[in-house]
């Protein structure tokens, strides 16, 4: 059961629930505490489930590990404080744990000097155990356990199935987890969820805290932190939410007021002066780009841009840079040698990075909660402004912008997606219950179906791996594939295979896939590399850049890509592997804003009111405002403005090809499912390939002939979408790179075996050949079902998207289908796309350009017509 706290504890009672001397440092050193804190103490201190939804910088760490500390401290007065682990701290990332470790130093050494001064003393230990943990201090850690233990899910898992370690965690009474939010939408976080069932099992009365930035919606990351009691029941639950009670001072900024009359020079000049500016008027700023390619062009252009400046004072920080180069940034920061870091993701976490003045977003962030987490990093303590302002790069931009920050100042976050019945998770996970003793099978479900991501797992699913890992398909060892477990039906009961099945679990555990960097052939010429996730998107046929030439993509084996050299625009750009796809939700708020657009201008409307109305819901400048007139204004007199209540088909035809651009502002993920459907029904019908564009505010299919666009929306329905999808996908190559993820969590492929590591390239050979015998064994195979459900559920949106098929089919949602001359301005960018990477920016703009010159042509002849 959920319940949400509505009133604070007053402040005596809080002390009053604290050993005096940590009560005595909250005094000395914060003159009291912050609100999480009068939420959250006293029901720490009470045992109560709890999760804390807070800003950085409100003092979360301290109101979970308060009353931990205080209890300890009880303990150790009484001498009763024992040689084991009493509370374990669950961070996301390595660098985390290091930062929490000397947060919580801090008050730990205070309180010893003031128990100095009493001659007491408090041995209560700290350590930090993790994948870089050396041994000589894991085996210290055997002799004498941390009493709070800072760990990470993966090496939690393997703590959990330790035999000797695992009995210093028999009596934990706390697991805390921070950055719960991040951890729950990932398949890390399914792990975690199996993770906290079994530590529940080695101690009952364990007090579950979840710790999260703004999320939503609470009540389900408040079930999956605490997962359930019985069947379809939660374990009760606390829930703090004040995630906004910092003051903010967010705006929406564009360069130039004309996004598309100029100049790619112009618009640079003007980008990286407002950078400048923006900078020279803070302390310290951080900026976040939705790329790492992004990330460094912004450091290199302002280095180039304004030396006297930047040489020194400015550092790149992103997932490809080693540990070693992003600690050195963080340091920067922290000390203050850095007046500027320039980051994509990997900062929007909790790492401690000093004081930030202002965060700036160049370009959209595609979510509130995404924006609302790295505007966040700004104003690192309790009464700071958090000072953010989100600078755009062109027309979709400025609205989608415009609508994320309307709804991240009134508080309505999109929703996180939290991963169900993970069949590869599961399949890893019931080899590590079974690893110290046999188990009933009985027993195994019951537990697992504790865990919230698992709470709809059905007995067929269950048995189905049980199967698996029991050697149930005898084909699979032809393959190298064997049984993990034994199973006695006339017992119930099931139990490790193998002398090696301890270090097979302990090698291999994990959920992150290993990545590498394709290598591009020309036969036998290597022409280049790019990132393993840009296969997601290739099939035969689709064209692609690299070294400033457009390759034909043949096929794939291993981690090698066949190409030849080919004409014409590529189809899939460089760098959509990296892009962050729009939130669901989010785009829904800006198809209701279209939808009013679109009534104003029906309703004839004149400019100064529709002015004022968008002053009013959006926050946004006069330039911005005047910006998003005109841009739909134009949109409204060549077609018509597309919402969440009418999807626009336009037909042009273009080169000697035929496009159907489909306005579906769903976001990435829906229109992949969406477009792959689409674009499979429309080969089918025309016998040929058809190439796909894909963005966030629709797709476009593109192929040479002709087809009717009537007929190829009658041809997709609801009731056999995720079998087009799944008929589309069965040749795939993100069909085949996800099965190896799958088939590696699963055990199927060893990353490491008998001291040796298989390389990538090896896996996915490995998988390659899986697969095929897979297939032809059984196609309901469950690692294959499991690969096909993270492609169509986790990448793509498959749920979304058939409801929208849906809605077209009950006529809630009409399509509207007009043939164009060319390309109306809400299809600008989408086109464009496949610009991106033969021609420069600057010819980018300029085809932009010309096609607006063209709209603009037929608008001036319609106005002058009426």
């Amino acid at each position: 059961m959920i319940t949400r706290l509505t009133q604070k504890f007053p402040e005596k009672e809080v002390y009053a629930s604290l050993h005096p001397l940590l009560g005595g440092y909250f005094q000395h050193h914060f003159k009291g505490f912050t609100e999480p804190q009068l939420y959250s103490i006293v029901s720490v201190h009470r045992r109560d489930n709890i999760l804390i939804s807070a800003p950085t910088g409100t003092g979360k760490t301290l109101s979970a590990f308060a009353a931990v500390l205080s209890e300890l401290m009880h303990l150790s007065d009484v001498g009763q404080l024992e040689d084991k682990v009493y509370a374990v701290y669950v961070s996301p990332l390595r660098a985390l744990s290091n930062d929490i470790e000397k947060n919580l130093k801090a008050p730990l050494e205070e309180v010893q000097k003031a128990a100095a001064k009493l001659g007491k003393e408090y041995p209560i230990r700290v350590g930090v155990r993790t994948g870089d943990t050396p041994q000589n201090e894991r085996a210290a850690m055997l002799k004498k356990p941390p009493h709070i233990l800072i760990t990470t899910p993966e090496t939690l898992a393997i703590m959990l199935t330790a035999p000797k370690f695992s009995l210093a965690m028999k009596e934990t009474r706390w697991i805390i987890v921070d950055e719960i939010h991040a951890i729950a939408s990932g398949k890390r976080g399914t792990m975690l969820a199996l993770s906290m069932e079994s530590l529940q099992r080695l101690s009952p009365a364990i007090t579950r805290i979840g710790l999260s930035a703004t999320v939503a919606p609470l009540d389900e990351i408040a079930n999956y932190l605490v997962g359930n009691e019985t069947k379809g029941s939660s374990r009760p639950c606390k829930v703090v939410d004040v995630s906004h009670i910092k003051q903010m001072d967010m705006k929406v900024l564009s360069p130039l007021p004309d996004l598309i009359n100029t100049t790619q020079k112009k618009m640079d000049k003007a980008v990286y002066e407002l950078l400048d500016d923006l900078i020279g008027n803070h302390r310290s700023t951080l900026i976040f780009t939705n790329t790492r390619a992004a990330t460094e062009r912004v450091v290199h252009h302002l280095k180039e841009k304004f030396p006297s400046k930047y040489e020194g004072f400015i550092g790149a920080h992103h997932s490809s840079l080693s540990r070693e180069h992003r600690l050195h940034v963080e340091d920067n920061l922290k000390t203050g040698k850095y007046k500027v870091c320039v980051s994509s993701t990997s900062l929007e976490l909790g790492i401690d990075i000093g004081y930030i003045d202002l965060v700036i977003l160049l370009g959209s962030p595609k979510g509130v909660a995404r924006a609302l987490q790295r505007i966040g990093r700004a104003g690192h303590k309790l009464h700071d402004v958090v000072k953010g302002r989100i600078v755009v790069l062109d027309r979709d931009d400025l609205v989608e912008c415009g609508v994320l920050l309307k709804n991240a100042i009134e508080k309505n976050i999109d929703r996180v997606h939290v991963p169900k019945n993970a069949l590869d998770v599961l399949a890893q996970h019931i080899i590590g219950m079974v690893v110290n003793d046999p188990r009933k099978i009985e027993e195994v479900y019951e537990e697992v179906t504790h865990a919230y991501p698992y709470e709809t797992l059905s007995r067929t699913d269950f048995n189905a791996i049980i199967d698996y890992l029991s050697g149930h398909y005898a084909g699979l060892e032809v393959r190298h594939v064997y049984a993990k477990v034994w199973i006695d039906e006339a017992t119930g009961m099931m139990g490790k295979r193998g002398k090696m099945a301890r270090m097979l679990y302990m090698t291999n555990l994990g959920t992150i896939p290993d990545e590498a960097k394709v290598k591009v052939k020309i036969g036998e010429h290597v022409i280049g590399t790019f990132d393993e996730a840009f296969m997601d998107r290739l099939k035969k046929g689709d064209r692609f850049a690299l070294g400033g030439n457009t390759m034909e993509f043949q096929f794939a084996r291993g981690m090698t890509v066949q190409a030849k050299a080919s004409a014409g625009v590529p189809t899939i750009p460089s760098w959509v592997s990296e892009m962050l796809p729009l939130s669901y939700d989010l785009a829904l708020e800006i198809q209701k804003f279209r939808k009013l657009m679109q009534e104003k201008f029906r309703l004839k409307k004149s400019k100064k009111e529709i002015l004022t109305f968008i002053d009013s819901y959006l926050y946004v400048d006069k330039n911005a405002a005047n910006a998003i007139y005109e841009y739909f204004y134009q949109q409204f007199r060549f077609a018509e403005i597309p919402h969440h209540g009418s999807v626009l088909l336009e037909v042009v035809k273009e080169e000697g090809m035929t496009n159907f651009v489909f306005h579906t502002l769903f976001g990435r993920r829906v229109n992949d499912a969406l477009s792959r459907a689409y674009a499979y029904a429309l080969g089918r019908m025309i016998h040929q390939d058809v190439d796909i564009l894909l963005g966030d505010n629709g797709f476009a299919l593109r192929f040479g002939g002709k087809a009717s666009p009537e007929k190829l929306i009658s041809l997709v329905h609801s009731w056999e979408f995720e079998k087009i999808l799944e008929i589309a996908l069965r040749t795939s190559e993100v069909l085949r790179r996800r099965f190896r993820h799958c088939a590696t969590r699963a055990f199927m492929i060893l990353r490491t075996y008998m001291g040796r590591t298989k390389s990538v390239g090896r896996q996915q050979m490995s998988s390659r050949l899986l697969l095929s015998a897979v297939m032809r064994m059984d196609e309901n195979f469950p690692i294959l079902r499991e690969a096909r459900r993270e492609v169509l559920e986790d990448l793509m949106d498959m749920t979304h998207a058939k409801e929208i098929i849906t809605a077209i089919e009950q006529g809630m949602i009409k399509v509207d289908i007009t043939h164009l001359d060319t390309f109306s301005p809400f299809a600008f960018n989408l086109i464009a796309q496949g610009h991106y990477d033969l021609v420069k920016l600057e010819d980018r703009l300029s085809f932009i350009k010309r096609m607006h010159e063209k709209v603009m042509q037929h608008v001036n002849e319609t106005d002058a017509q009426l």
